[in-house]
């Protein structure tokens, strides 16, 4: 499979879970995509559980770590990357955002920050040193999509157009509603970054079962939505969405035994074709110029 060796700032690059249970989430995901993984300790901050394809030493996909706090919810964390991580922290808290956990070195990986957006969608900013990202993007068991559901899709456009220069491309669909089985016209957004779409934004109407604070999940990359759907179920996780057919392929989301969100999704013949003529890694942007991380934190 081709690797990925490079994102560009803007980018989608990593998702993290943060779980109440390391046993019962890596047997979740081994079960479900196939995944291997091997713990990777960081001083100060414990031990992470890194998600593989292929056996240990595979290209990673997703990392995993406990819960730092109880009283959270577990939940998937959508990373985007930035050339440099305070310049994009500071663009969020320009346009109204906040900071939930502040720019920390992890090792000779890279350096992080958690924010949120001004409707509470938490999202983290990476600037990746050894570790650019996940390995393999837009495969089978692999991320392929990231997605914000909220109210204000204007307000959204209008914070992410800012802080990742992104831009909202609105297109109408047919929804079916159960409560009198019939379908209604709604609005999916594109988010577009250079001239390609790369993650999405769900808006949370009247209709919607519950209103809740505005979220991102992770979408993964799977042969058959509805067998995986099932199996997820078997393995112990609950339906949100139920498979649905859209414009660019067949989707579901549930959550895991845990309670964190996630995405299934199998891309239409067309979608698979055009990811497989994606370049997998990005032109320097500066040509000519070595630019070392920082040394490994002690």
């Amino acid at each position: 499979m081709p690797l990925v060796t490079r994102y560009v700032a803007g980018d989608p690059c990593w998702a993290d879970l943060a779980t109440p249970n390391l046993g019962a989430s890596t047997a979740f995901y081994r079960e479900l995509f196939g995944w291997t993984s091997y713990t990777l300790t960081v001083d100060a901050f414990g031990d992470y559980e890194m998600f593989t394809l292929g056996g240990a030493q595979g290209p990673t996909v997703a990392q995993m770590q406990s819960l730092a706090d109880d009283t959270q919810p577990p939940s998937w964390t959508c990373f985007v990357y930035s050339d440099d991580v305070e310049v994009t922290l500071q663009a969020v808290l320009d346009v109204g955002g906040s900071t939930l956990v502040e720019p920390t070195a992890l090792a000779n990986l890279g350096r992080m920050a958690v924010c949120a957006d001004t409707q509470g969608a938490d999202f983290g900013i990476w600037e990746g040193w050894d570790h650019p990202g996940a390995d393999v993007m837009d495969e089978p068991s692999a991320m392929c999509w990231f997605e914000l559901c909220c109210v204000d899709t204007e307000e959204a456009k209008r914070f992410y157009g800012q802080v990742f220069g992104w831009k909202g491309l609105d297109r109408t669909y047919d929804r079916w509603r159960a409560a009198d089985q019939t379908y209604y016209p709604s609005v999916y957004t594109d988010w577009i970054h250079g001239n390609r779409p790369l993650a999405g934004m769900f808006f949370m109407d009247e209709l919607w079962s519950e209103r809740q604070p505005a979220y991102w999940i992770p979408y993964f990359w799977v042969a058959d939505c509805d067998a995986s759907t099932a199996r997820a179920v078997e393995l112990g996780a609950a339906i949100e969405i139920p498979p649905n057919d859209a414009v660019h392929g067949r989707f579901s989301i549930v959550t895991d035994p845990t309670g964190a969100r996630l995405g299934i999704f199998t891309p239409s013949e067309a979608v698979a074709a055009e990811v497989r003529t994606r370049p997998r890694h990005m032109a320097d942007p500066f040509p000519g110029i070595r630019r070392e991380p920082p040394p490994p934190a002690r």
